[in-house]
C-alpha cells in the first residue's frame, strides 16, 4: 500500500499496543515502524532493475524481518525514552512490522512474507491506493490522538479504524470472488477456452475490476463494473514469447519471467524488444493499447549483457486515464 496508509496502520498499531502507557509517542513510533519495511526501495538505487524487482517486497516485509528487527528497534527506543520496557516497544516494533506486509498481501504486488520461501502471497483484492480503506482510518485515527491517553474513548476510536479497515478487506475478498463469477460466466457464455484467470481491482476503487485471462498464444483482457448492463467484452494481446529468441535462457530474462509470475507479452517497435508485466494492467482505456503500466525496454550490449530499462509514464495520459476510470466506473 502507500505510504500514508501504512504510516496511519502502523500509528494504530502503535496505538493499540502502548497507548496508554506512552500517548502520543506510540503512534509516532508505530507510524515510524511502518514505514520501515518500504525502505527496500532503496536497493534500486545500487542494483538493476531486475535484482530490484525480485528484491521488493522480499525480506523487509517477511515475519523474519519482524522477529529479528523487533527487538533491535526495542531495545534502541527504550534506552533513551523514559519509558524503558524493553519488552513493551519490541512488541510495537513487531506488530508493526508485520502488519505493514500482511496488508500489502491484498494489493497485486503482493508480499513474500513466508521468506526465504520464494513464495509471494498476493490475494489482489485491493488496488495499492484505496480511499475507501485509508480515510476512515485516518478519522478515527485523529479522534484518538484528540483524547488523553487514560481516556476510554482513545482506544475505542483507534479500536474502530482497526476494525472498519479490517472489514472493509474482507469485503474486498468478496468482491473479487463476485468479479471473478463474472468473468468465468462472460468465458462460458462465449465459449473460450482459457488455461487461467488473474483479476485485480482498476485504480482507486473496488467496483471496476480487471480481468487477464490466457489462451494458448494470446492474453485476453477485460474489464468489469458492478454497475455494468451490457456484456464483458475481451481484447486479444499475443504473447509474442517467441520474440525473445535465445534472449529466452538468459538469466535476468528468466528472472523477469519470474517476477512477472509468467503473465507478460513481448512487443516489438522500431526493432526494439519491449517486456510488458500484464499484472499492473495499461495506463489507456483505448482498445489494443500498448501503454502498459509496467513496460521495459530490453537492451542487449556489445559483450552480451541484457538490461531492463523501464519506460517513462506521462503524466499527462495518467490524468486522463483517471478522469476515463471514473466514467467506466459508472458501467455500460
Amino acid at each position: 500500500m502507500d505510504s500514508l496508509t501504512q504510516i496511519v496502520l502502523g500509528a494504530a498499531v502503535g496505538e493499540a499496543v502502548l497507548g496508554r502507557k506512552v500517548g502520543n509517542k506510540a503512534m509516532l513510533y508505530g507510524a515510524i515502524a511502518g514505514t520501515i519495511p518500504d525502505l527496500d526501495v532503496l536497493v534500486s538505487n545500487f542494483t538493476n532493475t531486475v535484482t530490484a524487482l525480485a528484491i521488493h517486497r522480499g525480506f523487509t516485509h517477511s515475519i523474519v524481518f519482524s522477529f529479528l528487527f523487533a527487538p533491535i528497534f526495542g531495545w534502541i527506543v527504550s534506552r533513551y525514552e523514559k519509558y524503558k520496557d524493553f519488552k513493551g516497544w519490541s512488541w510495537l516494533f513487531f506488530w508493526a512490522f508485520v502488519t505493514h506486509p500482511i496488508l500489502d498481501s491484498y494489493t497485486t504486488w503482493g508480499t513474500q512474507l513466508f521468506w526465504p520461501i520464494d513464495l509471494r502471497l498476493a490475494f489482489k483484492t485491493i488496488f495499492v491506493i484505496d480511499p475507501l480503506y485509508t480515510l476512515p482510518f485516518i478519522v478515527f485515527l485523529i479522534l484518538a490522538m484528540r483524547q488523553k491517553r487514560t481516556e476510554k474513548k482513545r482506544a475505542f476510536y483507534n479500536k474502530m479504524g482497526l476494525i472498519v479497515s479490517s472489514s472493509y478487506l474482507v469485503i474486498t475478498c468478496f468482491l473479487k470472488w463476485a468479479a471473478y463469477s463474472q468473468f468465468e460466466s462472460a468465458l462460458a457464455n462465449q465459449n473460450i477456452e482459457y488455461r487461467q484467470i488473474d483479476t485485480r481491482p482498476a485504480a482507486l476503487n473496488t467496483i471496476l475490476w480487471n480481468a487477464n485471462v490466457e489462451v494458448e498464444d494470446a492474453y485476453l483482457l477485460a474489464d468489469y463494473s458492478f454497475f455494468d448492463t451490457q456484456p464483458i467484452t475481451f481484447e486479444t494481446y499475443p504473447k509474442n514469447h517467441k520474440l525473445l529468441g535465445d534472449l529466452i535462457n538468459n538469466k535476468k530474462v528468466q528472472r523477469m519471467i519470474i517476477n512477472s509470475e509468467n503473465w507478460f507479452t513481448i512487443t516489438k517497435k522500431k526493432n526494439q524488444l519491449y517486456f510488458n508485466d500484464l499484472r499492473f494492467g495499461l495506463l489507456s482505456t483505448v482498445p489494443q493499447s500498448q501503454d502498459f503500466v509496467f513496460q521495459y525496454l530490453i537492451e542487449v550490449d556489445e559483450s552480451g549483457t541484457v538490461t531492463f530499462t523501464e519506460t517513462k509514464k506521462n503524466t499527462r495520459d495518467a490524468k486522463k486515464l483517471m478522469s476515463d476510470l471514473w466514467e467506466r466506473i459508472k458501467g455500460y
